[in-house]
């Protein structure tokens, strides 16, 4: 199988032994403790299932720089966002600190970390920042918003992870570790395997995109892996994704050809960073290959529809990853060939022949109790997808 990044064996940062868990969650009640942002929690989250290897904690104020203008922590390591734990709350001090959840009811600790440094971030620099990670400024920028107001003191330092939060309880039998992945694909067999990322359901193009993946590159099995985390407002939210996409699997792909997975990780909607990114997770996970389309991780238009393919040749060095990407184009229906295909493999066709449908009249369709039609959305999803909107979606 694939290494994960940065090392031979994965360094997953959660305590899997019930009793020193136990005893550092005893030891953490009576330590100083910080309720941490939403983003510093579900960077713990991924450090604790070893998505995140082999980070070991938060970055320090230098490392964080360096990510953000050169892709690589101060001692070389390849890394494209910076995974930090900003703070507005003062006097935290150096020495251990119990981090508590602000995503669960009464604020558990979610892990103890030993705080090796605490800096000041200027505005000036967490601009720089925000700059390097999203590409722009702009307030309006989910990413950016969540980002610049987090708070300017940095804490740094290796972190016990104790908890993940609600993620497995929430999504018991979608949430996994990086680690229960790698253990998944060996138990199945499965040698070469394909990543496709997702936050949304899937509608057919999505579902051939998969399956011309894994045919092109010869792949044994497709891991389905989508975010459960937290999303910008109007985004379907992960229960009604996860009814989808297991609909879509049961019905139409092969058995033992498909894992269905999610992560615990709020959305970045930062474009090519952040696909560099899920590249990053997903080769700690085991794949070889992850799919990335069009407008990969974005938002509104902020960035070019195949920015995100052509940052892994302008920014990865070609020896940072051994995980590869397999670059789709816009996926359609086309109704001369009857099936779906990749735009640029169908030269012939004009904007007619496909059958596209936008985000915001397929919304509106389904808001209506209106199926789209079947070469665009199969109709076992597009009915999860009606009462969803019905009820209260629309």
């Amino acid at each position: 199988m694939i290494k994960p990044h940065g090392s031979e064996t994965l360094d997953p940062r959660y305590v899997a032994d019930d009793a020193q868990r136990a005893a550092l969650l005893a030891e953490a009640e009576s330590l100083p403790s910080l309720l941490v942002s939403s983003a510093a929690a579900a960077n713990a989250v991924m450090m604790g299932g070893g998505y995140f290897n082999p980070l070991t904690g938060y970055m320090n104020k230098a490392d964080a720089l360096s990510v953000a203008k050169n892709f690589k922590t101060a001692d070389g390591l390849f890394w494209p966002v910076p995974i930090v734990n900003l703070t507005q709350k003062a006097g935290v001090k150096p020495g251990k600190l119990a981090l508590r959840d602000p995503n669960v009811e009464g604020n558990p600790v979610l892990a103890i970390m030993d705080v090796q440094a605490v800096e000041t971030v200027s505005d000036e620099e967490l601009r720089e920042m925000a700059l390097e990670i999203f590409g722009n400024l702009d307030e309006g920028h989910p990413g950016v918003q969540t980002f610049l107001g987090q708070g300017n003191t940095l804490l740094s330092g290796p972190i016990q992870v104790l908890s993940y939060s609600y993620f497995a309880k929430d999504f018991p039998g979608t949430f996994r570790t990086a680690v229960e992945i790698r253990e998944e694909i060996a138990k199945r067999g499965w040698n070469k395997i394909v990543a496709f990322q997702t936050r949304n359901p899937m509608h057919r193009a999505h579902e051939e995109l998969c399956r011309m993946a894994q045919e092109r590159l010869g792949a044994d099995g497709i891991v389905i892996h989508m975010l459960l985390g937290k999303l910008k407002k109007g985004d379907i939210p992960a229960n009604v994704r996860d009814a989808c996409i297991r609909t879509m699997v049961e019905n139409y792909f092969p058995e033992n050809t498909v894992m269905i997975t999610g992560y615990g990780f709020d959305m970045l909607y930062a474009g090519p960073r952040e696909a560099v990114l899920h590249a990053v997770f997903r080769q700690n996970m085991g794949c070889n290959y992850l799919i990335v389309g069009r407008d990969h991780a974005g938002v509104g238009d902020y960035y070019g529809a195949f920015d995100a393919q052509t940052i892994f040749d302008e920014k990865v060095p070609a020896d940072a990853l051994e995980i590869e990407i397999f670059r789709a184009d816009n996926t359609a229906f086309s109704k001369k060939l009857g099936r779906v295909v990749m735009m640029r493999e169908a030269p012939d066709h004009t904007k007619e022949d496909f059958i596209a449908l936008s985000g915001t009249k397929v919304r509106e369709m389904l808001g209506n109790g209106i199926a789209p039609p079947p070469e665009f959305s199969r109709p076992e999803v597009a009915k999860i997808l009606m009462e969803y909107y019905q009820s209260n979606g629309g």
